[in-house]
């Protein structure tokens, strides 16, 4: 069953965490732009949440298990499908991508979501995960401080490694990595590759 209890009783806290760290926010959004397809594309977003990024990077199709988050990505302008990353209410090949933030700590099968993923893109569509690489400080903050978080308490971190063989598994080609929050460095930066970057933004392609 989707880990989806803390975002029924705490959505307001969820939208509010994005208004007090809004400089991290559009860090965020930006790697994640650095690695769509260019328009004109249909794309749609797993785990929508409340919408926050889906809206402002012009995504208006998602699916999302909880139900209170649904109802703020709705008012968002959203057409939210409730669902799970596990088995996707789309028929096959109906997508250029499919994208999916802090996503995967939530799942319960991360391949079968990643399967599923493959299975509604497009040929040569693609599928992009952001992330917090659990190699990362910013992962191993995270993971050391789960039980402090009502977010974070039961969620599975996963590393760039790990992240990039589910891609492979699923029928991924053509892995592509953005990350930012590297510590060191000034916040907005955004460099390629991974191994640094606290998020983590990885994009495979379904070849034809």
């Amino acid at each position: 069953m989707a880990k989806i209890e803390p975002f029924e009783k705490y959505s307001d806290r969820y939208d509010k965490w994005f208004e007090k760290n809004s400089d991290i926010y559009h860090i965020e959004l930006k790697a994640i732009r650095q690695l769509l397809p260019l328009p004109p594309v249909r794309g749609v977003e797993v785990g929508v949440g409340s919408g926050k990024f889906a809206v402002p990077l012009g995504i208006n199709i998602g699916v999302e298990p909880s139900e209170k988050m649904a109802i703020k990505a709705k008012r968002r302008g959203i057409r939210v499908l409730r669902g799970v990353a596990e088995s996707l209410p789309f028929l096959d090949s109906k997508f250029d991508f499919v994208l999916m933030v802090t996503t995967i700590c939530f799942v319960d099968d991360i391949l079968k979501s990643f399967q599923e993923a493959f299975r509604i893109l497009k040929p040569y569509g693609c599928q992009i995960v952001g992330f917090v690489d659990k190699e990362s400080k910013l992962g191993k903050k995270y993971s050391d401080n789960r039980n402090a978080s009502v977010f974070y308490k039961d969620a599975t971190f996963f590393s760039a490694q790990q992240v990039s063989k589910y891609f492979t598994d699923a029928g991924f080609k053509d892995l592509t990595f953005r990350q930012t929050l590297i510590p060191g460095e000034q916040q907005e930066i955004i460099q390629n590759g991974f191994g640094k970057g606290g998020f983590v933004v990885a994009k495979g392609m379904k070849n034809g």
